[in-house]
Parts: C-alpha cells; structure tokens; sequence
C-alpha cells in the first residue's frame, strides 16, 4: 500500500522530463502500447513501464550521480524479473525529446519483434 501512495505522489510531482515524455507515450501512442507512469514493481517504483514488453524507461536527474549503488540494487532487481530497462538524463528528454522518442521508437521496434 505505501508503494501505491508513493506513487500517486510522484504522479502528482512529476518533473517536467516526465511530463514530457508521458504527454508522448499516454494513451496508446506508441505503437498501439499501453505503457503506466510512476508504476510500483517490486519494492521499486519506476517512471514508466510497457508491461506487455517488459520495458522500463528511467529518466534521471542530477541526484543519481550520488545514489549509483541504489541504482545498481534497482538494475539487478528488474533484470532478475525480466525487464529490459532504458535510461535518459532529464536535459536529454528536455533537450533531444524527438532523438529520445526516436530511441524509445526503435527500442520498442526491437522487442516487439523479440516478444
């Protein structure tokens, strides 16, 4: 339950990266996929997920540099569960949000073909 209330929270606190990108990926708009955003999986919420893919998108801000060992704990635990995780730097989205899109597209492409 608290990983439920967590989530609803960084729902409501989204950062402007994540805003962004959920405005692009809401709704089925990639490819027909339905992806969630701040998803609890495990003890970890992630910023968004494709469950039918197994595929986690991270984006990163600035305090990751200093949490890289939670991050790793993070990694392992989603790999063991079979999710294939992609990760961005909030400037990227911000920055490159069609090269990051076009990432994600291609990613998507590849793992649809691998399912």
């Amino acid at each position: 339950m608290v990983h439920t209330e967590n989530a609803r929270l960084l729902r409501k606190n989204q950062t402007d990266a994540e805003r962004w990108l959920w405005q692009k990926l809401r709704n089925k708009q990639l490819l027909e996929l339905k992806f969630r955003r701040q998803f609890p999986i495990d003890r970890y919420i992630v910023d968004f997920v494709c469950l039918e893919l197994k595929l986690v998108i991270e984006l990163d801000g600035s305090q990751h540099i200093a949490q890289a060992d939670y991050d790793e704990q993070r990694r392992l635990c989603l790999e063991q569960r079979g999710f294939k995780i992609i990760r961005f730097w909030n400037n990227e989205v911000l920055g490159n949000g069609e090269g990051v899109l076009d990432a994600i597209y291609q990613l998507v492409l590849d793992s649809k073909t691998n399912v």
